[in-house]
């Protein structure tokens, strides 16, 4: 098992459900941990072998900005559950933090940590 973290990651989605956030886009900072099976890739030290987390960020960034969410809690479950799709993906860890949410604070966070579930077959 292996472990790749994508680090503050900068969007801007409408999140929060006081009237003053209502219809307003804000900062919230991603930071992921994703959890996955190696194919290979760190012995070959080929590309085509590796997780393209590229494109996860790249798919991340359309679900979180192209959406409202009420709740970080909702949104850090969103980015959890789709991450968790992908097939060598076993756990992610999702922490989402809202800059300036408190007034005397620098920010508030949600943590979260989900593991794929297999069914019985």
């Amino acid at each position: 098992m292996a472990r790749i973290c994508i680090k503050d990651l900068l969007l801007r989605t409408e999140v929060g459900f006081n009237p003053h956030e209502v219809g307003k886009k804000q900062d919230v900072l991603l930071n992921l941990h994703i959890h996955y099976r190696l194919q290979g890739e760190e012995r070959s030290d080929a590309p085509a072998e590796a997780l393209d987390y590229r494109s996860l960020c790249k798919e991340v960034i359309a679900l979180v900005e192209g959406r409202r969410f009420q709740l970080l809690e909702k949104l850090a479950a969103d980015v959890a559950d789709f991450l968790l799709t992908k097939e060598r993906v076993e756990e992610v860890e999702v922490e989402v933090d809202k800059p300036h949410a408190l007034r005397f604070a620098r920010s508030v966070s949600f943590y979260m940590t989900k593991k794929k579930s297999y069914g019985m077959e």
